[in-house]
Order: structure tokens, then C-alpha cells, then sequence
């Protein structure tokens, strides 16, 4: 939540500041609160609060004892209420601090409350992120469901690796050139979509698929290093990775060969990993390469594994069309040292392969003809 903190005696009211400020060594300064409400737990003369915002939650404690116009205030909150709360810093009594949260160490023990803005009983828990809610439900309530920590989580992720991807192109001389959205309609690999010129009638703009021929534009015009985070429309079925808009990095260069554009997208995909997620690390660094040659050799001709999908319980993710006979041939390479159960029956395991398995279908290993 939003939080101001004073030292005991100032008086000087400034507007709440980004949650995360509040530790232990904040204990007797004045602070300033505000946020929504996410739990409340009344004990009768003392009614506890968990505010939230977007960078965290702290606990706020009100005693009718010493603040019984903020008790009675606190007594009408219920959760997503959003409130201001002014009171003092304290340490949490010993066995009392919560060593999840950042803030568990200490709690608001409040002087004064206000209710900003009430609120009804939410259409799904916002305070039980695992709870499962109807996806229809939480687009037409897309407001609260941002609100959920799984959503909030997900959208800080997306900032985080944005501004380490402009940070990078930066640092390599890129330069960050946004390209028109309504433009002359151009042969892609979808449909697209159209919007209608008031202007001129009976002509239409279209919506960009890519960004492809206005950054070829710019590299004749001597933007010889450009990136974008692009928004894209393409007017094509849904697909589990693809929706009608979307966002890419587009980048382009000018002048160089063929590795220095390898070795700049290495750089930049490590650099961005390690910043958006350091608890994942990769596993190979600096990328493994392969030439042509290479690659056919280890990937096509050591070891093809055939599964087998003939089973009439097969689901119809899994099934082919007869043409095909119901079998298809995946290729893997099998390292040295493992074993074809070792590949089957692991968490890491070929999609394909379990999916045959578990519909009581069967996979063999077919040696490559000599």
C-alpha cells in the first residue's frame, strides 16, 4: 500500500508513497496509509486490518481504547473497502511477526481511519488467489481481477522484463522508434483487420501484422539499429499462443553480419533472464550453436523414437488421421548414458510420448537405417 512516514512530532501531511518503506527500523515514526482493504479480523475491543496495494500489504491494529472513533470506523470496513489510516509504527509483540510478508515485522497502530470508497461483496475471493474463478466472470470483472495476486504478479513480470529489454538495446545504441498503427493494407501471412476512413469513403486502413516493412523503411533511411515493443493484429483463428492482438519485440540492424545479430540477441536474452527471473538460471552459457550439419546429425539421423497412437481410447489431442495411420515419427537424441525410460518417465518428458502412455498406448525405439 501507499505509506508515508514522519518523525514523531512533524506535523507536515504529504500524500502516500510507494508500500515497502515501513521495517522495523521505522518503529515510533508517524506513518500514513492507504489502500484496500484485503482481510479484517475483529476481536472485539481490537479489530485488525490487512492493506493492500499493488507493492505489498501491511497490518494495521485498532484499539477501541485509544481510538474509539477509528474503531468504529474500522468496524463498518469490509474487504476491498478503500481506506486512509494514520497512526504511529510499532514492533510486533514477540511471536507475533509474520515472516512471509516484508512488513512482518511491524504493524500501524491507528489514531485515525476514513472509508474512501465502499465496496459490494466481489463476484469471486480477491484475498484467495488459488481460488478457481470462470474466466468469463473475471473478464467482465477485469478490474478486480487484476486486483488478484496471480494477475498483479503477472503484469510486474511483464513491466520488469520490458524495461530490461529497452535497458539492453539501449546499452547496444538501439533506437526505440514507435511505427504507425493505421497503414496501407500489405501481403502478410494473415488476414487483417480493417478500419473504415471517414475522411475518404470506401477506403480502409488496415492494422499492421508486423512492423516488417516500415522497419526495412527505416533502415534505408539510416536508422541503422532500431527496436520496438510492437503491437501487432493479425485477423486469424485463436490458437493456445496466438490471439488477434498481440505484442513482439521487432528489432532490426544495419551493416552487420550474421553473427553479430546472434551474438547481440544472446546477450540481450541472458541479460533479460537473469534480471526477470535469477531463480531460474539457464542452463547453457554462452548459447550452444549448431551449424547446418550439425544440427541434422544430432537431431535427425542418431535416434528416432516412433510412438505408436493406436489405441481406440486415445484423447483427440493425441489422435492422427488414418491417413497417417495413427503413428507419427518424433526424433530426440538420446545422450550418453541415459536410457529410453529415463526420457519417458521424468517430469521433463516428451508430451507426445506420456500422452500415449497414459491412453494405454505404447512407444519404441526404432534404430536409424544404416
Amino acid at each position: 500500500m501507499h505509506s508515508t512516514c514522519t518523525a514523531a512530532g512533524d506535523d507536515s501531511r504529504r500524500g502516500p508513497g510507494p508500500d515497502g518503506a515501513l521495517r522495523a527500523a521505522d518503529e515510533g515514526r508517524q506513518a500514513r496509509l492507504a489502500g484496500w482493504v484485503h482481510r479484517r479480523r475483529d476481536h472485539g475491543q481490537l479489530i485488525f486490518l490487512d492493506v493492500r496495494d499493488r507493492h505489498g500489504f501491511t497490518q494495521v491494529v485498532i484499539d477501541a481504547a485509544d481510538a474509539p472513533e477509528a474503531h468504529a470506523v474500522a468496524a463498518r470496513c469490509r474487504p476491498e473497502f478503500v481506506i486512509t489510516v494514520e497512526g504511529d509504527v510499532a514492533r510486533r509483540l514477540p511471536g507475533m511477526e509474520n515472516p512471509r510478508m516484508a512488513t512482518g515485522e511491524i504493524e500501524l497502530q491507528a489514531r485515525d481511519l476514513t472509508i474512501l470508497a465502499e465496496a459490494r461483496t466481489p463476484p469471486f475471493y480477491i484475498n484467495e488467489p488459488d481460488a478457481p474463478v470462470d474466466e468469463s466472470v473475471r473478464l467482465q470483472y477485469r478490474y478486480l481481477d487484476i486486483r488478484r495476486e496471480p494477475m498483479l504478479r503477472r503484469l510486474l513480470l511483464r513491466s520488469k522484463m520490458v524495461a530490461e529489454i529497452r535497458r539492453v538495446h539501449e546499452e547496444h545504441g538501439f533506437v526505440e522508434i514507435e511505427t504507425p498503427i493505421l497503414i496501407k493494407s500489405t501481403p502478410e501471412g494473415a488476414r487483417d483487420f480493417i478500419v473504415p476512413s471517414r475522411m475518404q469513403p470506401g477506403t480502409v486502413y488496415a492494422l499492421p501484422q508486423s512492423p516488417q516493412q516500415l522497419k526495412q523503411l527505416l533502415m534505408v533511411a539510416g536508422m541503422d539499429r532500431y527496436y520496438q515493443i510492437a503491437r501487432c493484429f493479425r485477423d486469424e483463428d485463436l490458437r493456445g499462443d496466438r490471439q488477434p492482438e498481440f505484442t513482439q519485440l521487432d528489432l532490426e540492424m544495419s551493416f552487420v553480419a550474421e553473427g553479430t545479430v546472434m551474438d547481440f540477441v544472446e546477450t540481450m536474452a541472458i541479460a533479460v533472464s537473469r534480471a526477470v527471473a535469477p531463480d531460474r538460471p539457464l542452463q547453457d552459457v554462452p548459447f550452444p550453436r549448431f551449424t547446418y550439419d550439425e544440427a541434422l546429425e544430432r537431431f535427425v539421423e542418431e535416434a528416432k523414437i516412433t510412438a505408436q497412437l493406436d489405441h481406440p481410447n486415445i484423447p483427440p489431442v493425441y489422435a492422427l488421421s488414418t491417413e497417417k495411420k495413427k503413428s507419427t515419427c518424433f526424433t530426440m537424441k538420446v545422450l550418453e548414458g541415459s536410457t529410453l525410460l529415463d526420457i519417458l518417465f521424468t517430469p521433463a518428458a516428451f508430451w507426445l510420448f506420456g500422452g500415449a502412455l497414459s491412453a494405454l498406448g505404447w512407444v519404441r525405439r526404432r534404430q536409424a537405417a544404416v
